[in-house]
This record gives structure tokens, sequence and C-alpha cells, in this order.
């Protein structure tokens, strides 16, 4: 279930001479790291005597070795430092291996692109420091990242809009630069106006790019990003209690209380409110087909971006057998499938009483803070 990238060599008989195997796969390798996106240079490197052959002389890939990728880890410099300690223990962990030594390169240890990933994320977490993928494909080792870690983790300027605010001033939104006219032309569009909105501020990167297509697409009538699910249920009382665990789910996320307003602004921004009720529509759907087809059928397939939630719910009822069904729509500005993943546990939390387990949310404006401050935007592009 662990699929990597493994090359296999077959020395040469005439032509250079290695003293071992390591001397001729460290070679081999770097040839590769020259060649070949970082994604696509092999996991590990192991030299056979001669390629295995089926009976119609094919190569018999099944009878290939399997690289052994824990034999050598652990075995070399051990860590002399606590940050080094942590390093080889996290790496361990995201390998599933043992042990890992100091020298120990990530990616001959069977690491890959999306398992960088989750080193770099684990290592933030637990060390509470900065650090970009790209650092792991130039420094692979552990001495090698502790000698490039960053300070401590970015800290996003605080909100400055008070709880209970009547007026919103530009001197509030540190996040963004606007004029007390675009504040205005902000709070303007908002229902409940100043005393509604909770924050101010831009998009990140990733989000211009939705967002760009969006307006794309808008005049056509259809919006790729805006994303469904059909949901069943055995009755409609039990579609308004999910309906209103997922208002709870709502009220707990400011990244699912945002609006996003560009028009006659010098950027889109993105409008947090205080409240923002999702809304709930009844539909008719076609006699006939696939319920999740004749809902997209039946329900507009364009959402109003400046209009929080970006979560809204059409019903409709199967009147041969009672059951009810609902259209899901959120828009992949504020979600992602990994963030369907956790909002619907969180929808299950609540519907059976579990929520106060919950985690406290983070505030989407750190995460929009580090897009927009803690990298370039050259980087970005």
């Amino acid at each position: 279930g662990d699929h990597r990238l493994v090359a296999y060599i077959v020395p040469a008989s005439e032509g250079k001479q290695y003293e071992d195997t390591a001397e001729l796969t460290t070679e081999v390798r770097a040839h590769a790291v020259g060649l070949l996106a970082d994604y696509m240079v092999p996991s590990a490197f192991l030299v056979i005597d001669a390629f295995p052959l089926t009976v119609n002389g094919k190569l018999d890939r099944k009878a290939l070795p399997e690289p052994d990728l824990a034999v050598t880890a652990g075995t070399g410099r051990k860590p002399e430092s606590e940050r080094e300690a942590q390093l080889c223990a996290v790496f361990a962990e995201v390998l599933g291996i043992p042990e890992v030594g100091v020298d120990d390169n990530f990616f001959e240890l069977g690491g890959h692109s999306l398992l960088a990933v989750t080193l770099i994320g684990r290592i933030r977490a637990a060390l509470d420091v900065d650090l970009s993928v790209k650092a792991l494909f130039t420094a692979p080792t552990v001495a090698g990242l502790a000698a490039v870690l960053g300070g401590p983790v970015f800290q996003a300027p605080p909100n400055l809009i008070p709880q209970g605010a009547r007026e919103i001033t530009p001197e509030m939104l540190p996040l963004v630069e606007l004029s007390a006219d675009d504040v205005q032309r902000i709070v303007d569009r908002v229902p409940g106006g100043a005393a509604n909105i909770a924050d101010i501020y831009p998009l990140t990167p990733l989000q211009e790019g939705i967002f760009f297509h969006h307006v794309l697409q808008a005049d056509e009538g259809t919006d790729a990003y805006l994303l469904p699910t059909v949901l069943g249920f055995d009755s409609r009382e039990h579609l308004d209690t999910f309906t209103t665990a997922l208002q709870q789910v709502v009220n707990r996320h400011d990244i699912l209380r945002t609006a996003i307003i560009w028009q006659n602004l010098p950027q889109p921004v993105q409008v947090v409110l205080h409240e923002a009720p999702i809304s709930v529509r009844t539909v008719d759907l076609a006699d006939e087909g696939d319920v999740t087809q004749r809902f997209l059928a039946a329900c507009p397939s364009v959402m109003a971006l400046d209009e929080a939630p970006l979560v809204r719910i059409f019903v409709a009822a199967e009147p041969e057998d009672g059951r009810w069904f609902a259209l899901l729509q959120v828009h992949h500005l504020i979600q992602d499938h990994t963030t369907l993943d956790i909002l619907m546990n969180e929808v299950r939390a609540f519907l059976t009483g579990q929520h106060q387990t919950l985690p406290a949310p983070l505030p989407f404006r750190d995460f929009v803070a580090q897009a927009r401050l803690g990298i370039s935007r050259e980087e970005h592009e």
C-alpha cells in the first residue's frame, strides 16, 4: 500500500570500477537528482548481479528483490543536541522505522514527495518552527535540516476589530490596505453592517487563482469549484437535525462564515461575519433518474461569493418512500476534500453529543498572514 520508486542497477563489466555498492549508488543517485524532478528520484537504489528474466526472456519484475530501507538506518552518527534528537524521532515516525541517524538521507530511507509534506508538517508542529518542503529536498538529512531551520513560527498580527464594534476603520485591518471609502463599501454589502463583521483580510494566493476561474466561468452560468454532496435521510426530522448541527459547525469556524467581496475594491477581500445562517431551499426533482443528476439539474450551479456562508443546502422529498434528500453545496474557496471530512466529523460530534471534545478552531487569518507575509509573492507564483 506504500508505493515507492526503486532503481535497480547492474554494473557494467568494463568501465569505471567501484570500491563498493555504496559508492556506485551514491553516484547514480546524484546523476538522477541532476536529471529528474524531485518526486521522480527513486527512493532506493539496489545493485544486483543481473536482471531476473522470465522464460520468454523479458524482465521478471516480481523476482526483483525488495529493498530493505531500514537496514542502514540509525547506524550512523547519533544526535548531539535536543533539536537533532527531536528531528531524528520525527524522521523515524514518518518513515515507519525504529531509528534514524543524524546523517541518514530521508529519501534514501524510502521517503518520497508525499511523505516529505507529512514530515515537514510534523516538524513544524513538534518544534514550532518555520520550514518549507523545498528545504528538505536541498537538505534531506537531520543534520542538514537542523542547520537550516528557521526561527519560531510566524506570528500573524492580531485582529484589531473590537468585540461589539459598531464602526470599522482601516487601522483595524492590519492584513489589508483599504481606504475608509473601501471599508464603507464592504460594510454596506454585509447584512447587519459593521456590527456583523468579525474580520477583513485578503485572499491567499491559491484562493486568488480559484477566484479568478470563478469570475471567468460565472458569466457562462457554471462554476467548476462549486462542490456538491448528496445526502439521504429517512425523515424530514433527521434532515433538519443535520442542518442544525451543520449550522453549529459553521458557527465554530471563521472560514465557513466568510464572504468574498471585490466590487469597486482595489483587491478582493475575505469578510468574516459573526452570524451567517445557512440557506435551505426546497426544490422539486424530476420523476426519474439518478438522484444526484436530478439534483444537479434542479439546482443552480453558480454561487454568489459575496453572500456568506459559501455553504447552502437544497432539499427534496421522495414521495414514494417518505425519504428526504439534501444537496450540500460548498465553494472550493473555503473547503477541499480533507476539510469536507473534518466538517462531517464535526457534524457527527454535534449529532452524538460529543461536540465538547472538539479542538478549539484555528483562525484562518493566521494562514492568510503566513501565506501573504511569510512567503514572497514570487515564491507563490
